[in-house]
C-alpha cells in the first residue's frame, strides 16, 4: 500500500512542470476548451478575449469545442489534462455551479479539479421569444401559455438556461415544456425558425436577432434594466418578482497547475478586459468586465453552487 502511495504521488509530481518551465511559461500554444458548440454565448466571449491574451502571451491560443453533456465532456476532459497551463477550460456558471446541482454524480468536481484563473464577466439572462408569437410582455405571454397548457416549449442548451426557465414556470404557473439545443446560437435559431415557443439565454448569441425584428425581447433577469438593454423590463417589473440571476464565465486550470502560472494567465486576462475595444465588445454583450483574483472566483464558484443547489431542490429539478 505505502508503495502504490509513493507511485501515486510520483505519476502525479511528474505532470508538474519544472522551475525553468514555469519561469518559460509559455513556451507553446495554448489550448482553451470550450464545451459548447461553435457560435454559442461561450464561444463568441472566448474569440474576443483570446487574441489579445495571445498577442500578451506571445504564443497562439487555440480554441476547442467539445460540446455535449451540458458540459460535463469538457470538464472532465480538462479536469484530466495535464497541470501545465496549455490546457485550460471556458467554464461558466453551468457547468461549474449549476450541474452539482442537478447531478447527484458527475465525473469531475469545481471546486477539487479545478484551479480557477479567473472571470471574463458576468451577464444578466433574457427571455426571448419570436418575433411572429402575438405576445409583446411577459404577462400577455404566461396568458398565452396558461390559455395552451402542456402545448408549448422553450429551448436550452445548458443547465443554466434550463434552471431559468423551470423558475419561470415554477414562478408563474406556466407548463413550458424543456427542449434541449447544443449551444446558445442552435436554440435562438430555433426560435426564429418556430421550433420552440421561448427561451431564456445569454445575451450574446441574441444581440443580431433582436436588432434584426427577427426574435422580441421581453424581460431580463438582472436586479436593475441592463444600460445595453434598456428596453427591456427586469422581471420584477414584468410582474414576476424573484427572477434575479447573473452568470459568469471564465478560466480555469486543472487542479495541480503551479500558482505562478495561475497568476500569469490571470494577469494577463485582466488586462485584456480593461482593453477599451476588449470592454466596448462585451458592453455589447451585456457582460460586465471582472478580471478577478483566482481567490475571489472560487469564492463566487462556492456561494453559487450552495445557491443553485437550494433553487433546484425547491423545484425538484435532476438531471439524472
Amino acid at each position: 500500500m505505502r508503495l502504490r502511495i509513493v507511485l501515486l504521488l510520483w505519476a502525479s509530481l511528474a505532470y508538474l512542470p519544472s522551475a525553468q518551465a514555469q519561469e518559460n511559461f509559455p513556451s507553446k500554444p495554448i489550448h482553451i476548451v470550450v464545451g459548447y458548440a461553435a457560435g454559442g454565448g461561450n464561444d463568441i466571449i472566448v474569440r474576443v478575449v483570446a487574441p489579445k491574451m495571445s498577442e500578451g502571451l506571445g504564443q497562439p491560443i487555440i480554441v476547442e469545442n467539445k460540446p455535449g453533456a451540458q458540459g460535463i465532456i469538457s470538464c472532465e476532459y480538462v479536469a484530466r489534462a495535464a497541470p501545465d497551463g496549455y490546457t485550460l477550460l471556458m467554464g461558466p456558471s453551468g457547468p461549474m455551479t449549476m450541474n452539482p446541482a442537478i447531478y447527484s454524480k458527475l465525473p469531475y468536481s469545481p471546486l477539487r479539479d479545478f484551479a480557477p484563473i479567473s472571470m471574463i464577466g458576468d451577464f444578466p439572462l433574457i427571455l426571448v421569444v419570436s418575433a411572429s408569437l402575438p405576445v409583446g410582455s411577459v404577462k400577455e405571454l404566461i396568458a398565452y401559455a396558461k390559455a395552451r397548457p402542456g402545448e408549448l416549449n422553450y429551448a436550452a442548451s445548458a443547465a443554466p438556461f434550463q434552471l431559468a426557465a423551470e423558475l419561470f414556470n415554477q414562478k408563474t404557473g406556466t407548463r413550458f415544456a424543456h427542449i434541449p439545443y447544443k449551444s446558445s446560437g442552435d436554440s435562438v435559431g430555433a426560435l426564429m425558425s418556430g421550433q420552440v415557443t421561448m427561451t431564456i439565454m445569454d445575451p450574446a448569441p441574441a444581440i443580431g436577432p433582436l436588432k434584426s425584428g427577427k426574435v422580441r425581447g421581453l424581460a431580463v433577469t438582472s436586479a436593475a434594466r441592463d444600460p445595453t438593454m434598456p428596453d427591456l423590463p427586469t422581471f420584477a417589473e414584468a410582474g414576476v418578482p424573484d427572477i434575479e440571476i447573473r452568470l459568469f464565465t471564465g478560466f480555469h486550470a486543472p487542479a495541480a497547475t503551479p500558482p505562478a502560472i495561475v497568476r500569469r494567465l490571470q494577469r494577463e486576462l485582466a488586462r485584456v478586459v480593461k482593453l477599451p475595444e476588449i470592454r466596448e465588445r462585451l458592453d455589447q454583450m451585456a457582460i460586465v468586465p471582472s478580471g478577478n483574483t483566482p481567490e475571489e472566483f472560487r469564492a463566487i464558484i462556492a456561494r453559487d453552487i450552495a445557491k443553485w443547489t437550494a433553487v433546484a431542490k425547491t423545484a425538484n429539478i435532476k438531471a439524472d
